[in-house]
């Protein structure tokens, strides 16, 4: 014969501490909303004499809390410490991308201001789609490339434009060869 414990409701703020805690994300299955609803569950049942204390609370969506029923898990810990690592460590690793790509983005965005440098000394405002070109242009052929092209352009034109547009024709001169090279 099973003993009943009496099942003491969970408080909604209860409920919203725990989905905070475990940030809306099924700590079974890895499902959040809008595409599942989500349950409190606990980790020991409370027919198994489980409590509503935080620590024996998770969040769960519907299926893995239905699903499971009054059964324990006894690798839940084990999981949720898993999952807080793999968690842990996808956020290293987007920081980390993300760190790399501004610090990339930053470093084309000096370089197009020094090939600007060159092409048209002492311009201190620049077409926005002229730098994006210049960036381009520095993606595609590097650096030192597209330097000696402005510095190529710089001693071949006299006006800024003509000169931004022979520098053009230079470094798209470059891809073609590249390209079909």
């Amino acid at each position: 014969m099973s003993i009943k414990y009496p099942r003491k409701a969970i408080s909604t703020k209860t409920r919203f501490d725990i989905f905070k805690r475990d940030e809306f994300i099924c700590q079974y299955c890895g499902s959040h909303p809008p595409t599942v609803i989500l349950h409190v569950d606990h980790i020991v049942a409370v027919a198994e004499g489980g409590t509503n204390d935080l620590e024996n609370l998770v969040t769960s969506c519907q299926s893995c809390n239905l699903g499971k029923g009054a059964r324990p898990l006894s690798k839940v810990s084990k999981s949720l410490k898993k999952l807080a690592e793999e968690t842990a460590e996808q956020e290293k690793q987007l920081k980390a991308y993300n760190d790399i790509f501004l610090a990339k983005r930053e470093r084309i965005s000096q370089d197009c201001w020094d090939v600007v440098n060159v092409l048209c000394p002492g311009i201190p405002r620049f077409n926005k789609q002229k730098l994006g070109s210049i960036s381009q242009f520095i993606l595609r052929l590097g650096l030192p490339v597209v330097l000696e092209c402005a510095e190529m352009a710089a001693t071949r034109a006299y006006s800024n434009n003509a000169r931004f547009l022979y520098f053009c024709k230079v470094c798209w001169n470059l891809i073609r060869e590249n390209d079909n090279g």
